[in-house]
């Protein structure tokens, strides 16, 4: 249920009713919206008459039940408006929203040494990445294949971050490693294969980062938006819903299939922002681009491009992905695209970086 005060309605009044609320053994959480504060109210709220509600003070304009099982995920739950979270970097503030520029997070699938990372990371940051992607630990399929280095590539992309001033991404596998990979992190991601691992998604919500959710590989969407529920009602708002294709029974042509029909969905459910990560979707970087101008098309905020010097001899996912120059040429086809939907003032690229590789 939530409870929309009036317009310009005075901090003291707010107050009463939030410890009105209180009383009845609810849990109220107030955001402003549109100059107005919505009140959620979390609890047992199935015997409450929204008449009586109403009658609490002459301040409350309106009173609501959302109807949908996720409800601080719930576009309702924050009267319509679309979420915007602030991630603080070395090189300043970066948001992520429906009414601010597109983000872009670029670098490779797993860190190898600190000689690869740092360059990828000048590299992306030079052609107009704000954050460097990177795994420390890796979920593979096989348990033979490469895993990631651990804490020593967290430490590198420590490293990372400090020569370059870049926001960084990666990803936490398991509760033990949480507290490790938060030090570190601006964003934690949770992969598509823990995407309900609730254990984690309490323990991820709890530390009060901002949480990159990654749709599981057959998940619907109901299920993402209640495994983003897990994060929220922990006490995190701060999560970023990224769409990474999903399995069909097509994967000879494609390695997954990317549901960019799933943005207008999202904007019609939730309030939260959206990321599409375009390299793990297709699986080959030939089709990236192409995928990544459909996603700014589509009204995403954000994207994710798998980027390494030598995709040839990568350890992981070097088929997906592109090489610096390629990359620094998709930047440069999709800025005006960005600009033409509205998503534009993205840091413009150096066309020829110090260190760039050709």
């Amino acid at each position: 249920m939530i409870v929309i005060m009036k317009t310009y309605t005075p901090s003291e009044e707010i107050a009463t009713v939030i410890q009105e609320f209180r009383n009845l053994n609810l849990t109220p959480e107030a955001i402003e919206s549109n100059h107005k504060v919505v009140i959620g109210l979390v609890g047992d709220t199935a015997s409450l008459n929204p008449d009586h509600i109403q009658q609490i003070s002459p301040f409350i304009e309106r009173v609501m039940r959302v109807k949908q099982p996720f409800k601080r995920a719930s576009s309702e739950f924050r009267n319509g408006e679309p979420s915007s979270i602030e991630v603080s970097t070395p090189n300043g503030i970066v948001t992520f929203g429906l009414n601010h520029p597109l983000v872009i997070v670029a670098g490779p699938c797993s860190v190898e040494n600190e000689e690869m990372i740092v360059e990828t990371a000048k590299v992306v940051k030079a052609t107009g990445a704000q954050f460097l992607r990177g795994g420390a630990y890796k979920p593979r399929s096989s348990p033979y294949a490469f895993q990631g280095h651990g804490e020593s590539a967290l430490n590198l992309l420590a490293t990372a971050r400090e020569v370059t001033g870049l926001g960084i991404i990666t990803e936490v596998m398991d509760t033990a490693d949480l507290e490790k990979v938060a030090e570190v992190a601006d964003v934690v991601q949770i992969g598509a294969r823990n995407m309900q691992n609730f254990s984690l998604l309490k323990k991820a919500g709890a530390t009060g980062k901002p949480i990159l959710l990654k749709r599981g590989l057959s998940a619907t969407i109901e299920e993402w938006l209640m495994a983003a529920e897990y994060i929220l009602a922990a006490g995190n708002p701060n999560v970023i819903l990224c769409e990474r294709g999903i399995r069909s029974f097509d994967r000879q042509y494609t390695r997954n299939t990317l549901d960019l029909s799933v943005v207008p969905v999202l904007r019609s459910l939730t309030h939260l922002p959206i990321m599409i990560d375009p390299s793990h979707a297709t699986g080959f970087s030939q089709f990236v681009p192409t995928m990544a101008k459909a996603s700014i098309a589509s009204g995403a905020d954000s994207l994710m491009i798998e980027v390494h010097p030598s995709p040839k001899t990568a350890l992981s996912d070097g088929p997906q992905s592109l090489t610096p120059a390629d990359f620094r040429e998709l930047m440069q086809e999709i800025t005006p695209l960005a600009q033409f939907f509205g998503r534009g003032a993205t840091p413009e690229f150096v066309k020829s970086p110090s260190g760039a590789i050709a």
